[in-house]
């Protein structure tokens, strides 16, 4: 993995540095040169955004993709008690990583291993954490929808995974101290929030008396669907689609008025309320994959 973006901060920074005038210059001069590309620090301003605008909280498990010297696990540990994990091939930054993490008393809540980003085990996270070239970005884009879990936000610095899956959301701000590393006084920062998998076949019920069953087509772009519901021979197109995690929601129109449905998808299946039209109150409705 090469061509990463990595962070620092002022003290690991301060850190390398004193070990590094310490050791004699035979010693200096054997250390063995990064293999990790350019070593480029990221403003404690904009790692609390983007923890902020991931909603860290202490039941959450972030893990930072390129971790550098694990600032965004350090800080996600040590001000919002969350648990979290750091990957990055330089062993030397992941050694300073972990030393950081027991000087601070959170190696309980905070490791860091050196590995390739594509390899790592995602299944735990709750949030996933990037500041990678926009190359990275993009081959990461099909680990990351796979593997995530439906509702996982994935927060990324200045850079985004392309027209292919445009971001939930996104922040840009000030950040002047950029500017001497990147000529750029500025920060963007993007949040994806993972969709469930909703393309196929399914077959929805409607509870109660006057329910109806619609046989749904739907196709999927990332959180972005669309598709048609069958009901007695008539075919009408889905209106007012949304996707966002596992929360969906859709309308069918039904004669003069037109159902809204909102609900959650678990895997194979949905269930939610819906407003039925013409002004006939609500009722429960589930869905089945085909």
């Amino acid at each position: 993995m090469t061509n990463i973006f990595r962070r620092t901060t002022l003290v690991l920074a301060g850190a390398v540095f004193v070990s590094f005038v310490a050791l004699p210059l035979a010693a200096q001069q054997k250390e063995p040169e990064r293999t990790g590309g350019p070593y480029v620090p990221t403003p404690q301003v904009v790692v609390d955004q983007m923890l902020r605008m991931a909603s860290v909280g202490p039941n959450d498990y972030v893990i930072d993709l390129g971790s550098g010297d694990g600032v965004i696990v350090l800080t996600a540990a040590t001000q919002l008690k969350a648990r979290g994990f750091g990957v990055d091939i330089d062993p030397e930054l992941v050694k300073l990583s972990n030393a950081e993490a027991k000087r601070r008393g959170v190696a309980d809540r905070a490791s860091f291993q050196v590995q390739d980003v594509f390899k790592a085990d995602l299944s735990r996270a709750t949030v996933v954490t990037l500041y990678l070239l926009p190359s990275m970005m993009t081959n990461l884009q099909s680990k990351i929808y796979q593997e995530l879990r439906p509702g996982t936000r994935v927060v990324s610095h200045d850079y985004h995974f392309g027209d292919a899956w445009n971001p939930d959301d996104h922040i840009t701000f000030d950040v002047p101290e950029k500017e001497k590393v990147n000529g750029v006084p500025r920060a963007t920062i993007y949040l994806w929030i993972v969709p469930a998998k909703v393309e196929g076949k399914w077959q929805l019920r409607i509870d109660g008396p006057g329910g109806g069953q619609y046989d749904l087509n739907l196709k999927q772009r990332f959180q972005t669907f669309e598709g048609a519901a069958l009901a007695a021979g008539r075919s009408e197109k889905l209106e007012l689609a949304e996707l966002r995690g596992e929360a969906i929601r859709f309308a069918i129109n039904s004669g003069p008025g037109r159902h809204v449905f909102r609900g959650r998808v678990v895997g194979d299946s949905m269930q939610g309320t819906v407003d039925l039209g013409s002004g006939k109150g609500s009722a429960r409705w589930s869905a089945k994959r085909l």
